[in-house]
């Protein structure tokens, strides 16, 4: 039972970490979520036993005084683009590799024992991009902690404010036709929900301590796929044309330069790898995620707030 449990939630103002609260809420958790910009994030407060602080988790000190006292620390923290460097550049190995240095410590040092970590899909230190192999650096520290841990390692999320297929919907939108690079790649999209539930079924469950899980949906889809599909929902079906990789290349080079780039070189090199489960990668006890086609028209067709309240309804069976 998570009733009581005193969750510290580090990323818990993003995209994954405000599903996740909510379910770690409604199962009785009292959750602490910290966040350099508080009036920015007040919103998650809405939620009753939530505590948002305001506090820089790099700070010397700080995390160890906001795990003083949990139950269990669940890491989100990831960022899809950094500097470029060997082996990765300094944004990545700020977010993906030191930072769960941090937390580790921070556990050590006040006895919590209980440690869930976000990695990706196919991870390695071998691998084509840097965003992948500072997220395998990331995922030896906390094996190596010594705590009790847990991993997984989602392919793409999607869900209400995501920053995937909303992107998509926002350029179809705009755009009478869609240059697309890595139009071929491949994706097994997860549903936040069935994520965020993950995270919270590892906490209740001793069976998945010491456990590393892929998470992925039921259906595989092209890039190419993807991009087609969110356009026939939202009622902007646009002609999709693949680019060469050169091409893809330049794009990236172009989309970059925007101040949230949606696409980036190393973003590319990810793509290199399939983002789809093995027919034999471990899941969950009770996997069953849902597919794309359910969920996505219920917050493709609204926005802001009015995709919020879809997203509710849709929960509440009505």
């Amino acid at each position: 039972m998570l009733k009581n449990q005193k969750i510290l939630l580090i990323g818990g103002t993003g995209f994954v970490g405000r599903h996740l609260a909510r379910v770690l809420v409604e199962g009785g958790a009292h959750v602490t979520i910290p966040t350099r910009r508080y009036e920015k994030n007040r919103d998650v407060t809405m939620l009753p036993c939530v505590t948002l602080i305001e506090a820089d988790i790099n700070d010397p000190g700080v995390l160890e005084q906001l795990a003083t006292g949990a139950d269990a620390v669940i890491n989100l923290v990831g960022v899809l683009h950094s500097d470029p460097g060997l082996p990765y550049g300094k944004q990545f190995a700020a977010a993906h590799v030191e930072l769960p240095k941090k937390i580790v410590a921070a556990c050590q040092a006040t006895s919590v024992k209980r440690l869930l970590h976000m990695s990706a899909l196919h991870a390695g230190q071998k691998a084509p991009s840097e965003y992948l192999r500072s997220k395998a650096d990331g995922e030896a520290v906390i094996t190596g902690s010594g705590l009790i841990t847990t991993i997984f390692r989602p392919s793409v999320i999607f869900g209400a404010r995501d920053a995937f297929i909303n992107t998509f919907a926002k350029l179809l939108r705009a755009f009478p036709i869609m240059p697309l690079g890595c139009a071929s790649a491949r994706f097994q999209p997860v549903a936040v929900d069935d994520v965020a539930h993950a995270f919270a079924q590892a906490l209740t469950n001793p069976a998945m301590e010491g456990q590393a899980y892929d998470l992925c949906g039921p259906k595989v889809y092209t890039l190419k796929e993807i991009v087609e599909y969110t356009g026939n929902v939202i009622g902007y079906p646009r002609r999709v044309i693949p680019l060469s990789e050169h091409m893809a290349y330049f794009q990236a080079a172009l989309l970059s330069l925007l101040p949230n780039p949606p696409m980036s070189a190393d973003n590319i090199r990810s793509m290199q790898i399939d983002s789809v489960c093995s027919s034999n990668c471990q899941v969950p006890s009770g996997w069953n995620p849902q597919p794309l086609e359910a969920v996505a028209p219920l917050y493709l067709l609204d926005s802001g707030d009015a995709a919020q309240f879809a997203e509710y309804r849709s929960r509440a069976g009505r």
